[in-house]
């Protein structure tokens, strides 16, 4: 009786360890949501759909690879930010690591709306270029790194299926400028140095239709 008294109070003492670990998920979240409307709803909606398509949808995109680019955004040590942006700058600056942690693991949460295309022909030269890239060029599928649909390979290559194209083409110039020089292995500033103009908003046009 003593032995089953001791692993009854041991599995209590497991299931207890478990709950508390979910509700403090749970907790991460909520706070989470409390800075999402308190300091990034302005721009990219309580939810992290954004509807100005300047401003990125950060709703599904992988945790890891969110709170990785809002330190990006962070200088240090007096060095520009590896994310250069005079927006993001000061949003960030205040945040904790358990803020920006909490505040990654709520977007991963919410449900992305899908996006749409506003010009077709430019998507569809855009799809081929997602798909085969450009071997002239040397220019490789984008599927390659974020899969045929979108949905990345998490942490390193993000989600973007949906994204906004004004966005997306945002950053390919931004890569290509050096102002977002946080990319794995140089991987984006290569490839957009091969781009034209005209590739990079086809191909940003295609991705806002991905789902």
């Amino acid at each position: 009786m003593k032995f089953i008294g001791t692993t009854v109070a041991a599995i209590a003492l497991i299931f207890s360890g478990l709950v508390f670990a979910e509700s403090s998920a749970a907790d991460d979240v909520e706070k989470g949501k409390e800075i999402a409307a308190g300091i990034c709803a302005g721009c990219h909606n309580a939810d992290g759909n954004s509807t100005i398509p300047i401003y990125p949808i950060l709703a599904g995109q992988d945790s890891g690879y969110t709170a990785k680019q809002l330190r990006d955004f962070k200088a240090a040590g007096g060095e520009v930010a590896a994310r250069d942006n005079m927006i993001m700058a000061p949003m960030v600056a205040t945040l904790s690591e358990s803020d920006i942690e909490n505040l990654a693991a709520y977007y991963s949460q919410q449900q992305p709306k899908p996006g749409t295309a506003g010009n077709a022909s430019l998507a569809e030269a855009g799809k081929r270029l997602y798909q085969g890239g450009n071997l002239e060029n040397s220019i490789p599928a984008c599927s390659s790194c974020h899969s045929p649909n979108g949905q990345g390979i998490p942490p390193h290559y993000p989600r973007i299926d949906g994204q906004h194209a004004a966005y997306t083409l945002s950053q390919l110039q931004a890569f290509r400028l050096g102002t977002r020089k946080n990319d794995t292995n140089n991987t984006m500033r290569m490839i957009v140095s091969r781009m034209s103009e005209q590739e990079m908003e086809a191909v940003s046009e295609y991705i806002s239709t991905l789902r």
